[in-house]
């Protein structure tokens, strides 16, 4: 199997053994699988019989992982631009996985679906802000091109069942942007886990988890450090102590 598909990889693609024995086609000019889908994934609580969407799918890795785990029944992994839609369609088929996740091709902002679960690792970068890259589909992916912060919370609380819950990883520097934007659209934050490299740096990474019609209650664990990442590689999930017993 591994040489069929490696015949039918696209320029500038490349065929990557991932976690959860996932094998991953990715374009080397995007941005590729990185330790926050891992975290993500990993922080993502289990719902089995569950309907999700991703907002921003990439390669699809958050979905193919979340699929491995049997987290939900169904996953809309949802993504704007048609050669990302294309290489997450052609990874589910590849890790026989059709039958949970159903790759959409459209703009988030224009979803409508009804999801018990959203989760995202979406742009996180303000527009003309930073470098601009040479490759327009990188851009577009760290770029709120397609919808800044504020609309990807609106479009999750309106297709959300009342008490849906919401799954984002996103920038320390940028937290009181998702925080207003999710109370402003009632996914009031319920846990937040603060990711840092080591305990001689500053935080790299925030996940958050939020519920659509909750009452205001934030539970912050201790700081979790990329050092400790090998039990996450072990079981997939984080450790009972970063995890609200009654959400």
């Amino acid at each position: 199997m591994f040489l069929r598909v490696v015949m039918i990889l696209k320029e500038n693609e490349t065929l990557t053994k991932v976690n959860d024995d996932i094998s991953l086609i990715q374009n080397k000019n995007g941005l590729t699988f990185g330790t926050d889908a891992l975290l993500l994934a990993a922080f993502i609580r289990k719902q089995s019989r569950s309907t999700a969407a991703e907002f921003g799918g990439g390669s699809g890795i958050i979905s193919l992982l979340c699929a491995k785990r049997k987290k939900f029944n169904k996953i809309y992994c949802v993504e704007i631009q048609a050669e990302y839609f294309d290489i997450i369609g052609r990874n589910v088929e590849l890790n026989n996985l059709s039958e949970y996740i159903e790759p959409v091709c459209t703009d988030v902002r224009d979803l409508n679906i009804e999801a018990d679960v959203v989760f995202t690792n979406p742009p996180y970068l303000k527009l003309n802000s930073g470098i601009k890259n040479q490759h327009d589909d990188k851009y577009i992916a760290r770029h709120e091109v397609y919808g800044d912060i504020e609309s990807f919370c609106k479009t999750a609380a309106k297709i959300l069942k009342f008490g849906g819950l919401f799954y984002i990883v996103y920038r320390p520097d940028r937290m009181v942007d998702l925080l207003l934007a999710m109370r402003h659209n009632n996914i009031e934050p319920k846990r937040m886990v603060i990711v840092y490299n080591d305990v001689n740096h500053i935080p790299c990474l925030i996940l958050v988890e939020g519920k659509k019609g909750s009452a205001p209650s934030l539970f912050v664990p201790k700081p979790f450090y990329i050092n400790d990442m090998e039990y996450i590689y072990t079981h997939g999930e984080f450790p009972e102590s970063f995890l609200i017993k009654n959400l």
